[in-house]
């Protein structure tokens, strides 16, 4: 019971993240649930099944808002739902003893990402239009780290069109979200083939989908009025502190050296960011 509650609290966490700064629903999701003692093959799986309802309602909602370009969406989500679906397979069949490290390993990584994501100055105007030859490649890369990790599609994908100047932020927002349903259906394959039916935690999904229901009205009303760019910082902090734990505890660390692990995890962050907002006071000074 008590279990299943911590679920729902993590999906109302995630939802309230994801649906705040438009990214990381799925990599947050995923830190609880293995903080709660899943497996990473379980907390993927349950992420990606929840993410079947979620993305396509949102999807649904930017398409009505014309926040969707159809043919970035082929060429970013089709490959991104094979990556997926290799990604699940894998990761059912691994060790468990190697997925825990691996799937920590990756989680840290898109921390950091998260952090100099909102670190970074606002996007200038668009101009020319996304090339395959960049999508194809973001797009299975995307997808199998997903599945591998049980979040990143957002981070990876909407960082990387953004920093390509090729779409408008909505567009962007409003395009990789809706390519995210292919994602969520080919892992959510992926992971009831390599674990069976019997292995996915369905009680989990639909606890962690009514955290997320809750949280989702209030996290349409704090993208209005919440500072992004601290939660986002938070966030990516957030993240990086509780995977070096993760990290830390799955190579069987003393609890001294994982609290040691976390503690210069985040002292080292927050350094990063005082130092680049320094750096961009004073140049923002000079001129």
């Amino acid at each position: 019971m008590w279990a299943l509650l911590g679920v729902s609290v993590v999906g109302f966490i995630a939802q309230l993240v994801g649906g705040t700064i438009g990214m990381a629903l799925g990599v947050t999701a995923t830190t609880g649930l293995l903080l709660l003692s899943y497996s990473p093959a379980a907390a993927s799986s349950v992420v990606h099944l929840v993410e079947i309802g979620t993305s396509l309602l949102n999807g649904t909602f930017h398409a009505r808002a014309k926040n969707v370009e159809w043919r970035v969406v082929l060429f970013v989500g089709i490959p991104g739902a094979v990556g997926a679906f290799v990604g699940a397979v894998l990761l059912s069949s691994v060790n468990l003893g190697f997925s825990k490290p691996w799937t920590a390993a990756i989680l840290l990584g898109l921390g950091v990402i998260i952090l100099f994501r909102f670190l970074r100055v606002a996007t200038p105007s668009p101009s020319g239009k996304a090339h395959p030859a960049l999508l194809l490649p973001l797009g299975g890369a995307a997808g199998f780290i997903d599945a591998t990790a049980g979040g990143g599609w957002g981070i990876i994908t909407t960082s990387s069109l953004m920093a390509s100047n090729t779409m408008s932020p909505n567009r962007v927002v409003g395009t990789t979200s809706t390519a995210r349903f292919l994602v969520a259906v080919a892992g959510s394959v992926g992971f009831i083939l390599g674990l069976g039916v019997a292995g996915i935690d369905w009680v989990a999904v639909l606890a962690m989908f009514l955290g997320g229901l809750i949280a989702a009205p209030i996290a349409a009303r704090l993208v209005r009025i919440a500072p992004q760019r601290t939660l986002g910082l938070v966030t990516g902090v957030a993240v990086i502190v509780l995977n070096v734990r993760q990290l830390a505890v799955s190579m069987n660390a003393d609890l001294s050296t994982v609290l040691c692990a976390m503690g210069l995890a985040l002292v080292a962050a927050i350094a990063t960011i005082a130092i680049i907002i320094a750096r961009r006071a004073r140049i923002n000074n000079a001129h």
